[in-house]
């Protein structure tokens, strides 16, 4: 089923079987707010590492596990299974800053990532600009050897636990005056606060707080790339990112269709399963169905990736499959509480929890609405059969 190796299976058998030992956690994170204790996640933290299942995506130059595209996505699949972000111990530090990374950089955060040592931010979104990540208005002004930094970050994830912060900020002053820069910040450091930090529907261990950047001086060596290309970075995470959140979406839905059609099975209503009850059967019928489209989506995209597809295809086709993914969770989810009933609305029932965590699915990374934009401007630019297949308008084989 869907052409994997010997070496694909076995990397998602080994990060199925280190999900299902986070599972029997969940209820006890649920209901601590998402924590465990810290003896527990540094286990599964070190364990994460142990399996291979951590920094899947870096190259096996810097330490990584050197996955490919298919393989970093069986294991973000396996993640999703778990709610309370339990899965998130198989992290995945951002790749394309391999390329970029000064000797400096890489001594500094870079390798420490990889091992598992350090643990990084993003402060990208702010009140008014949070898909369109082109209206920022935090500013970066050099001055002498040294980068000021003054700003309001929100839904900076993971802020609590990190101990350096990616800053992208708009350039004032000099050659590149109003294009993007993304500057490194180590956590704590002068000048940055948590103005607050908000409560979300889910219940996970990575807090997503409100920090502002008053005066931040930065030396310039924590410049990332060069001055103007901070909006590049973004678009690559934003590219893996939302493969990354479809893999973890199919894998939810994965869950949820095992967890839901064992109920209806043993559910009896009026002498018989409940899964052989008309509507409760089209439910689970459709969640199976959308369920293997968007695994299939999935996976093609992530061999396009491996096979070397042009870069605007590859940013249309993430953007489909997180659309299409993200969307199917949220509806294989509504199903789940509905065919569960009152079950289905306890927070000890996984079809709760993953209603709730699925829900922002369609928002971070890039909302809903943003994706179908990228998609259709893609098509509009470069016409059906680029978005699709990879090819040029007028090339052989196409529309």
């Amino acid at each position: 089923m869907y052409g994997l190796s010997e070496a694909d299976r076995v990397i998602q058998d080994t990060a199925r079987g280190f999900v299902d030992s986070l599972i029997p956690l969940e209820l006890e994170a649920e209901l601590a707010g998402g924590l465990l204790p810290k003896e527990v996640t540094a286990e599964h933290h070190s364990r994460a590492i142990e399996l291979g299942l951590f920094a899947t995506n870096m190259p096996t130059s810097v330490g990584g596990r050197g996955c490919s595209a298919l393989q970093q996505v069986l294991v973000q699949e396996q993640c999703g299974r778990a709610t309370n972000g339990l899965g998130w111990v198989m992290a995945t530090p951002p790749q394309w800053w391999v390329d970029v990374a000064t000797d400096y950089q890489r001594d500094r955060w870079l390798l420490p990532a990889v091992r598992g040592e350090k643990h990084e931010a993003y402060a990208i979104t702010e009140e008014f600009a949070g898909s369109d990540v082109s209206a920022l208005t935090t500013t970066a002004r050099r001055d002498g050897d040294e980068y000021v930094i003054d700003g309001v970050k929100w839904h900076v994830t993971s802020y609590n636990l990190a101990d350096y912060c990616f800053v992208q900020a708009v350039l004032v002053g000099g050659e590149f005056e109003g294009e993007h820069v993304l500057l490194l910040v180590d956590l704590p450091w002068p000048g940055v606060e948590v103005v607050r930090t908000p409560h979300y529907s889910h219940h996970i261990a990575d807090e997503h707080p409100i920090v502002s950047f008053n005066g931040v001086r930065v030396p310039v060596a924590n410049l990332v790339g060069a001055e103007g290309e901070g909006m590049t970075f973004t678009q690559d995470w934003f590219r893996f990112e939302r493969l990354m959140v479809a893999a973890r979406c199919v894998g939810a839905a994965q869950r949820l269709l095992d967890d839901v059609t064992a109920f209806a099975k043993e559910r009896v209503v009026d002498g018989k399963p409940l899964g052989e009850h008309q509507l409760v059967a089209g439910m689970l019928a459709d969640c199976a169905t959308e369920l293997f489209a968007a695994r299939t989506m999935l996976y093609e995209v992530a061999r396009s990736i491996d096979g070397g597809a042009d870069r605007k295809t590859l940013h249309a086709q993430a953007s489909m499959a997180k659309l299409y993914c993200s969307e199917m969770a949220g509806r294989v989810a509504d199903r789940g509480v509905q065919i569960f009933g009152g079950r289905g609305y306890m927070r000890e029932n996984v079809a709760e929890r993953m209603y709730r965590e699925l829900r922002v699915e369609r928002i971070w990374e890039g909302a809903s609405e943003i994706q179908r934009l990228i998609v259709a401007r893609q098509l509009m630019n470069r016409g059906p059969s680029a978005v699709l297949e990879g090819r040029q308008q007028g090339s052989p084989g196409g529309v």
